[in-house]
């Protein structure tokens, strides 16, 4: 009579709880003697979890390879110093490569290091438009100017690190940076549909220095990068992982959290030690790279997240799904809404509540098309309509803005600017006040100024963009129409 007790144990155990010696799985047959793994499963086993980190590592770190990117190309246009500080001054065309950069604001940014410098001042002029300061994780710190505590008036802001209990000036705003290296971005609004105003207004107005220079500031250097060769965009490869190496090195140790060091420890990259894998883990990170931003590609080009999209009918995307800044799900009751951070920092760059929150009048929204009406890709050999209905919601402005899935920078073409603006452009109405902006290699017949020039073997995508956002944004009565390939395509 059978008792059901397998050889070798004094009681039944159940089935669920125990290894059989051959296990199928994705990565192959998985051997084991009575549950010990053979030494070629072994292998197989870490060489998995190796790869498994460094793909994770790749998802969950690109905010910060990306901001040491935008570091390395404005210190390598500008110089390696607080007061030197890079400006669009002729707007911001498509030489340089800056993920998803506007063509409606003059740019100006500078680079802090408060190691360095220590404690470091910002003083931004009356009428700044919106400014933001980020660590070296791309995390929001302040913002200046008009969403700033300032309020537009003009201000004083001073960086520290954590702990800071030096003097603190009155009528100064105080911030607190946990990094080293951080992030100074202002935007400056066109005036009659040109830079010079706003670039007066940072060349003159906004200084920068060391706390400890006050009473012998150093001048105010500003570099054009506007038509100029720059690269501020993260690497996909294996390089990857060196400059965020490079990021760990340089910051204090409590940057991020004890489980991402872990993750970043187990594949070589901790804040004391070289980043120097062997030959074997380098093969792995090769791949974990290209399986990372894979999946980043997927994730930001081909949503399978409901949240991410704004309507149910459309196939506009909220690059901030959420409506948090910091990529809280459901409040933070869900945690960390992982897929949206990961998208955001691989197609845009600056984090600021400004951007996420219902602000009606002030600050910007934002829509990301990737893919026309049909869910296909934008085909540059194609021609497309998108339909801007009657009354946008924009208390300022509108804008279109076609960008190189490859890079996520704007899309090198005839055009310097490949952008549409409704405020900057001499655009074509319909009769009941809607607006076709027409994508095309070659200009149709009556396209005017309604058209942005697209690539022949050379995909693109767009982000829609409204300064001032009203009501009708935020309670979906406005929609614009999916982008729509002509039928002569």
């Amino acid at each position: 009579m059978s008792t059901g007790i397998e050889p070798g144990y004094n009681t039944p155990v159940p089935a669920q709880i125990t290894t059989p010696d051959r296990v199928s799985t994705r990565i192959g047959d998985l051997d084991f003697a009575d549950g010990v793994p053979t030494p070629e499963t072994t292998t197989r086993l870490f060489d998995h979890l190796d790869f498994l980190r460094g793909v994770e590592v790749f998802l969950n770190c690109i905010p910060a390879a990306s901001l040491e990117a935008l570091r390395r190309g404005v210190v390598a246009s500008a110089g390696d110093a607080c007061h030197k500080g890079a400006i669009t001054d002729r707007m911001l065309d498509s030489n340089p490569l800056f993920l998803t950069g506007n063509t409606d604001t003059v740019y100006a940014i500078l680079m802090l290091d408060i190691e360095r410098d220590g404690p470091t001042v910002i003083e931004v002029p009356p009428g700044s438009g919106p400014g933001t300061v980020d660590d070296a994780w791309f995390r929001f710190v302040v913002d200046l100017g008009a969403p700033g505590p300032d309020r537009g008036a003009g201000g004083t802001y001073l960086i520290v690190p954590p702990g800071y209990d030096g003097e603190r000036p009155d009528g100064w705003f105080v911030a607190e940076s946990p990094s080293a290296v951080n992030l100074v971005i202002l935007r400056g609004f066109l005036v009659d549909g040109k830079p010079d105003t706003a670039v007066q207004l940072f060349e003159n107005g906004v200084k920068v220095y060391p706390f400890s220079a006050r009473d012998d500031q150093p001048p105010m250097q500003w570099t054009s990068i506007s038509g100029e060769v720059v690269n501020t965009v993260h690497s996909n490869d294996f390089s990857f992982f060196e400059e965020v190496a490079h990021v760990i090195a340089k910051e204090p140790v409590d940057l991020i959290d004890p489980e991402t060091r872990g993750l970043l420890a187990a594949i070589g990259i901790t804040k004391g030690g070289a980043f120097a894998p062997d030959d074997r883990m380098r093969r792995i990170l090769t791949d974990a790279a290209a399986v990372g931003n894979g999946t980043a590609r997927a994730m930001g080009f081909r949503s399978r997240e409901a949240d991410f999209f704004i309507y149910d009918d459309r196939r506009w995307v909220n690059p901030f799904p959420g409506g948090d800044y910091r990529f809280l799900r459901n409040g933070g009751e869900d945690g960390r809404f992982l897929d949206a951070r990961t998208t955001f920092f691989y197609l845009a760059t600056v984090n600021t509540p400004a951007m996420a929150l219902k602000m009606v009048g002030k600050g910007s929204q934002y829509a990301l098309a990737t893919l026309d009406v049909n869910d296909d890709p934008l085909d540059g050999a194609k021609t497309y309509r998108l339909r801007i209905p009657a009354n946008a919601p924009a208390a300022d402005f509108w804008s279109v803005v076609v960008y190189d899935p490859q890079t996520r920078s704007e899309l090198q073409t005839g055009q310097a600017l490949p952008s549409r603006n409704s405020k900057r452009d001499a655009l074509t109405y319909n009769d009941d006040g809607s607006v076709d902006i027409v994508f095309a290699p070659q200009a149709p017949e009556g396209a005017g100024d309604n058209w942005v020039q697209t690539v022949p073997g050379k995909g693109w995508f767009v982000l829609l963009r409204l300064y001032g956002p009203l009501e009708p944004w935020f309670d979906g009565s406005w929609k614009p129409g999916d982008i729509e390939p002509s039928s002569d395509s």
